[in-house]
């Protein structure tokens, strides 16, 4: 009995042993053996989107791509709900949160961010009609307005004395504030510059819609969002970032995807 109970011993501590190893894993550790970087998504040109082929491309998509090439990992990407991409990473359903993402003094309480590589702003889109009407902030009281929710949009409308007084309801997506604007059931719309200048205008499904001009609304940075804890991970994507930047490669997909205006290593 005594070498039965002896022998049993030894399992149980040699199981928490092993549980204590895996548990013990760094999140680099974690993401290096599964082989995969998995990245949350939204759609929206020129970040993510597929082309008439079905192929997701954008910046980046490949920036991604280039990155996990570096780290020696398959990328994987998940479209995901923007309003639950805090939960989506702590719980490790997604590694990075890479979808033009606005760095913010309260999203750093949630997560790590690497070195940023757009200067972005929020811009204010209406109907080419409406042009001579709302031509400043001050001329856009009383105005509805939509932004995606939970984006940096919301957060610059509700910061404006002006706007914020506004009739306000909030987007699924970034997609949707154009629909919004175009069916007139929106007056203005706040959305990404970025995804603007590649969404609106001439030659897109949105060629009645403009950005105003000269209303800058939040200017701000894009940076990759991983797990706050995950010190190691974020210095190799930010030396893979470097890399990327001194041979050259991503300034060349910022000028592919015309991106070369607000690209950040200039």
């Amino acid at each position: 009995m005594k070498k039965i109970a002896a022998l049993f011993m030894s399992a149980v501590l040699a199981l928490g042993i092993t549980g204590c190893s895996a548990s013990d894993k760094t999140d680099w550790e974690y993401i290096e053996d599964k082989g995969e970087f998995v990245v949350g998504i939204t759609l929206f040109e020129p970040m993510n989107y597929y082309d008439e082929n079905g192929e997701l491309i954008g910046f980046e998509t490949e920036f991604t791509k280039a990155v996990c090439e570096e780290l020696g990992v398959e990328p994987v990407f998940q479209v995901i709900d923007w309003e639950k991409k805090e939960v989506e990473l702590q719980s490790k359903a997604i590694d990075a949160i890479w979808n033009g993402l606005t760095v913010t003094e309260e999203r750093k309480e949630n997560m790590a961010f690497s070195t940023p590589y757009v200067r972005n702003k929020q811009v204010a889109i209406i109907k080419a009609d409406n042009a001579e009407k709302y031509v400043d902030v001050a001329a856009m009281a009383g105005a509805s307005m939509t932004a995606e929710s939970g984006s940096a949009g919301e957060t610059a409308i509700k910061a404006d004395a002006t706007l914020a007084q506004n009739e306000y309801i909030a987007s699924a997506a970034q997609k949707d504030v154009l629909m919004e604007v175009k069916a007139g059931a929106t007056d203005i719309g706040v959305i990404d510059y970025v995804m603007a200048k590649a969404s609106i205008g001439e030659g897109t499904d949105y060629a009645d819609l403009v950005i105003v001009e000269g209303v800058e609304l939040a200017p701000e940075e894009y940076a990759i969002g991983l797990r706050l804890e995950d010190a190691e991970t974020l210095a190799k994507v930010n030396e893979a970032i470097d890399a990327l930047v001194a041979d050259g490669t991503l300034k060349a997909l910022a000028e592919k995807y015309d991106l070369a205006d607000v690209y950040a290593f200039q």
